[in-house]
Protein backbone atom coordinates (compact mmCIF):
# COMPACT_ATOMS: atom_id res chain seq x y z
CA UNK A 1 0.00 0.00 0.00
CA UNK A 2 0.95 3.84 -0.97
CA UNK A 3 1.14 6.38 1.00
CA UNK A 4 0.27 9.66 -0.29
CA UNK A 5 1.41 12.86 1.04
CA UNK A 6 -2.34 13.91 1.75
CA UNK A 7 -2.66 10.31 3.75
CA UNK A 8 0.77 11.20 5.50
CA UNK A 9 -0.16 14.98 6.20
CA UNK A 10 -3.73 14.00 7.59
CA UNK A 11 -1.92 11.41 10.36
CA UNK A 12 0.53 14.01 11.14
CA UNK A 13 -2.14 15.93 12.12
CA UNK A 14 -4.06 12.87 13.55
CA UNK A 15 -1.41 12.06 15.60
CA UNK A 16 -0.57 16.07 16.98
CA UNK A 17 -4.19 16.21 17.71
CA UNK A 18 -3.45 13.45 20.24
CA UNK A 19 -0.71 14.61 21.62
CA UNK A 20 -2.86 17.50 22.65
CA UNK A 21 -5.46 15.51 24.77
CA UNK A 22 -2.43 13.78 26.27
CA UNK A 23 -0.32 16.49 28.09
CA UNK A 24 0.49 16.67 31.14
CA UNK A 25 3.11 19.49 31.50
CA UNK A 26 2.33 21.82 34.54
CA UNK A 27 1.52 25.33 33.34
CA UNK A 28 4.12 26.84 35.29
CA UNK A 29 6.86 24.71 33.32
CA UNK A 30 6.16 25.09 29.75
CA UNK A 31 7.50 22.46 27.31
CA UNK A 32 9.57 24.49 24.33
CA UNK A 33 9.59 21.36 22.44
CA UNK A 34 6.04 20.69 22.68
CA UNK A 35 5.46 24.44 21.89
CA UNK A 36 7.00 23.64 18.88
CA UNK A 37 4.35 21.29 18.01
CA UNK A 38 1.61 23.57 18.71
CA UNK A 39 2.95 26.73 16.74
CA UNK A 40 2.08 24.56 13.37
CA UNK A 41 -1.25 26.16 13.76
CA UNK A 42 -0.18 30.01 14.79
CA UNK A 43 2.42 29.57 11.88
CA UNK A 44 0.00 30.05 8.76
CA UNK A 45 -0.82 33.64 10.22
CA UNK A 46 3.03 34.25 12.07
CA UNK A 47 6.34 33.93 12.12
CA UNK A 48 9.70 34.15 14.41
CA UNK A 49 12.52 34.71 12.21
CA UNK A 50 13.74 38.48 13.31
CA UNK A 51 13.72 39.59 9.41
CA UNK A 52 10.50 38.08 8.49
CA UNK A 53 7.68 40.08 7.15
CA UNK A 54 4.46 40.31 8.98
CA UNK A 55 2.16 37.60 7.32
CA UNK A 56 -1.89 37.93 8.47
CA UNK A 57 -0.30 38.64 11.82
CA UNK A 58 2.27 40.40 13.15
CA UNK A 59 5.93 39.03 13.26
CA UNK A 60 6.05 37.68 16.74
CA UNK A 61 9.78 38.38 17.43
CA UNK A 62 9.97 40.56 19.80
CA UNK A 63 6.73 40.71 21.02
CA UNK A 64 7.27 40.59 24.62
CA UNK A 65 7.35 43.95 25.73
CA UNK A 66 5.85 45.35 22.90
CA UNK A 67 2.52 46.87 22.75
CA UNK A 68 -0.47 45.27 20.97
CA UNK A 69 -0.97 46.45 17.97
CA UNK A 70 2.20 48.61 16.84
CA UNK A 71 3.71 46.57 14.31
CA UNK A 72 4.12 49.00 11.24
CA UNK A 73 2.08 48.48 8.20
CA UNK A 74 0.02 45.74 9.75
CA UNK A 75 -3.83 46.25 9.79
CA UNK A 76 -4.88 45.79 13.53
CA UNK A 77 -8.32 45.98 15.17
CA UNK A 78 -9.28 49.63 17.06
CA UNK A 79 -9.78 47.26 19.66
CA UNK A 80 -6.42 45.81 20.05
CA UNK A 81 -4.51 49.09 19.27
CA UNK A 82 -6.88 50.73 21.89
CA UNK A 83 -6.54 48.09 24.57
CA UNK A 84 -3.19 49.56 26.02
CA UNK A 85 -2.09 46.35 26.10
CA UNK A 86 2.41 46.03 26.30
CA UNK A 87 2.38 41.70 25.80
CA UNK A 88 4.07 40.52 29.35
CA UNK A 89 4.00 36.36 29.01
CA UNK A 90 0.99 36.89 31.58
CA UNK A 91 -1.23 38.73 29.33
CA UNK A 92 -0.30 36.84 26.39
CA UNK A 93 -1.33 33.21 28.43
CA UNK A 94 -5.22 35.30 28.68
CA UNK A 95 -4.62 36.29 24.90
CA UNK A 96 -3.86 32.63 23.89
CA UNK A 97 -6.88 31.20 25.77
CA UNK A 98 -9.08 33.39 24.43
CA UNK A 99 -8.43 36.36 22.66
CA UNK A 100 -11.26 37.79 21.96
CA UNK A 101 -12.40 37.12 25.84
CA UNK A 102 -9.13 39.46 26.62
CA UNK A 103 -9.45 42.31 23.92
CA UNK A 104 -13.62 42.51 22.78
CA UNK A 105 -13.65 43.15 19.36
CA UNK A 106 -10.16 41.90 18.53
CA UNK A 107 -9.71 40.88 14.25
CA UNK A 108 -8.06 37.60 15.25
CA UNK A 109 -10.17 34.89 14.26
CA UNK A 110 -8.78 32.58 16.66
CA UNK A 111 -10.95 29.93 18.89
CA UNK A 112 -7.64 30.40 21.49
CA UNK A 113 -6.21 27.05 23.23
CA UNK A 114 -8.02 25.44 26.27
CA UNK A 115 -5.37 23.62 28.23
CA UNK A 116 -3.08 25.74 30.38
CA UNK A 117 -0.15 23.38 29.86
CA UNK A 118 -0.35 23.79 26.00
CA UNK A 119 -0.02 27.49 26.52
CA UNK A 120 2.63 27.62 28.69
CA UNK A 121 4.34 25.36 26.37
CA UNK A 122 3.94 28.08 23.15
CA UNK A 123 4.79 30.67 25.43
CA UNK A 124 8.09 28.66 26.11
CA UNK A 125 8.83 28.25 22.66
CA UNK A 126 8.21 31.89 21.96
CA UNK A 127 10.12 32.95 25.04
CA UNK A 128 13.09 30.32 23.23
CA UNK A 129 12.89 30.86 19.67
CA UNK A 130 12.38 34.69 20.31
CA UNK A 131 15.38 35.10 22.84
CA UNK A 132 17.54 38.10 22.61
CA UNK A 133 21.43 36.16 21.97
CA UNK A 134 23.85 36.99 24.67
CA UNK A 135 27.52 38.08 23.66
CA UNK A 136 29.83 35.49 25.07
CA UNK A 137 31.66 36.78 28.33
Amino acid sequence: MSITLRGFASALLLVLSAGAVQADEPPAAGNPARGKLLFLQCAACHDLKPAAVAKVGPNLNGVLGRKAGSVPGLASSPALKDSGIVWTEELLDKWIEMPGKLVPGTAMAFAGVAKPADRAALIAYLRQETAVATPAP
